[in-house]
């Protein structure tokens, strides 16, 4: 075992996602709860087993509650979803740099832009990242989303 969630002082609980793994070996996810505010961290595992949280969600348009995994670009930025938060409290697109810095790249509208994104992101070669959320559209029947330019 390499390190167990305890959702005290800070530290994540629940991880339901799977992991990514850099070219050190350092693994990165997601938890549901845990963090300061209960609502989720972002976290990094080094090999000998240290945790760190990289960022921890305090609801609001930051978001909260992520329930997927995450998706690590060439420079090291880390992208994933919240299932609530955002303007309209629907979920949001996000990004972690490599220092920690997170900030919401997208709120999702319910509408055309979906809600509640659960699953994980993948990225063409242009950089632009797409994902589905099962709430939203035309027939509030899920969507199928891009967003570009990152």
């Amino acid at each position: 075992m390499l390190h167990t969630f305890t959702g005290l002082e800070g530290d994540g609980a629940n991880p339901f996602a799977g992991l990514i793994i850099d070219k050190s070996g350092n693994l990165y996810g997601t938890t549901y709860g845990g963090g300061y505010y209960q609502l989720g961290t972002v976290f990094k595992i080094a090999p000998n087993g240290t945790e760190t949280v990289l960022n921890y969600f305090t609801g609001l348009k930051r978001g909260e509650f992520p329930e997927a995994g995450l998706l690590m670009d060439k420079g090291g930025s880390l992208y994933g979803t919240t299932e609530k938060g955002g303007s309209d409290n629907l979920g949001t697109l996000f990004e972690v740099s490599p220092n920690g810095q997170e900030k919401a790249l997208l709120s999702f509208d319910g509408y055309y832009g979906g809600a509640a994104p659960v699953a994980g992101l993948i990225a063409d070669s242009s950089g632009n990242l797409y994902g589905t959320a099962p709430m939203g559209g035309l027939y509030n029947l899920g969507v199928v989303f891009k967003l570009t330019n990152k």
